[in-house]
């Protein structure tokens, strides 16, 4: 058996992508998004009506593939879903940390 190395969170960062951060948190909202289609029970082509994305676009975007889709068109997707994004700037990061992060979080209920 190999030896096991423990990630650090970002799979993106394990993987040595120079843009990990922007990846995480687009992942991040891409999952909120699936999770409110889910939980609507919608289509892909009625959720693509809704956001104003093509039935493909949404798909690739749910499947992982969102390079090319912006984090603000992400939010505004969101948004057309019917859930309030915030936009919240924290205190400035403890010394010891290094460097400051970026994180989505989703309240409990989708």
């Amino acid at each position: 058996m190999k030896d096991m190395i423990e990630g650090t969170g970002n799979i993106y960062a394990d993987l040595g992508f120079p843009d990990a951060e922007e990846m995480l948190v687009k992942a991040q909202l891409a999952t909120a998004i699936g999770d409110i289609i889910a939980a609507r029970k919608l289509t892909q082509q009625q959720a693509a009506d809704i956001v104003g994305l093509t039935q493909p676009k949404l798909s690739q975007l749910l499947n992982g593939r969102f390079r090319g889709i912006s984090e603000t068109k992400m939010m505004e997707c969101l948004a057309r879903l019917g859930r309030d994004v915030r936009i919240v700037i924290g205190q400035e990061r403890p010394r010891r940390r290094n460097p400051a992060r970026i994180e989505v979080l989703q309240e409990a209920s989708v």
